[in-house]
């Protein structure tokens, strides 16, 4: 049944114009060799007819044809505009992106010390190592001075001791004291002396 409808269809629409085109060919020979009015007169508004069919199915291809020819464009056009809205949305999908990054670079920078500030505070952090470089030389000069004294302070008690176990000698007491005087003078007149 299916095929019925199908040859039915095709002998209606495109297909079946070129069977009717035939069939009017064989018509006008007809015709035009048949001598009889009636007949054909009759053959002539079959023909007619089967002409008008012709023409109306020539006429629906042709409308058919335009509608595909505006459909694929309008298919075209749908194609245009879905790919120009795919790449609008990729560049307004970029464009947050991009603009998140951007506004998320503040935050970014806020969180770091400004440069000037870092500086000044090396400045005043090597101004202050200078001075303290400065105290410790003070107090190591300080130091070995008190050092050197202590030595001849312990030379000096050393030497006593050896004079109050050397009483008998007289001579070596007044070279002693002469000897005790003499650096002593020197390293209370001039402390540098003794060092060097």
């Amino acid at each position: 049944m299916e095929d019925e409808v199908m040859r039915k269809c095709l002998l209606t629409d495109g297909a079946g114009a070129d069977q009717r085109i035939n069939l009017l060919g064989k018509s006008f020979i007809k015709w035009y060799d048949d001598g009889s009015q009636e007949e054909g007169y009759s053959q002539y508004q079959h023909m007619l007819s089967a002409l008008s069919q012709c023409e109306f199915s020539i006429g629906k291809t042709q409308l058919v044809y335009d509608m595909n020819l505006r459909e694929m464009e309008n298919y075209e056009n749908i194609y245009k505009d879905r790919k120009y809205a795919k790449s609008r949305s990729f560049k307004q999908k970029e464009y947050k992106k991009n603009r998140q990054e951007y506004d998320a670079l503040p935050k970014v920078i806020q969180h770091h010390p400004d440069r000037h500030k870092p500086l000044k505070e090396l400045d005043a952090l090597g101004e202050e190592l200078q001075h303290l470089s400065h105290i410790k030389e003070n107090v190591e000069d300080k130091l070995e001075l008190r050092q050197k004294h202590f030595h001849v302070l312990s030379t000096i008690h050393e030497l006593q001791q050896t004079l109050e176990n050397d009483k008998n000698s007289q001579k070596r007491k007044r070279l002693m004291e002469l000897v005790l005087k003499e650096i002593s003078s020197q390293v209370f007149l001039n402390p540098r002396a003794v060092c060097t």
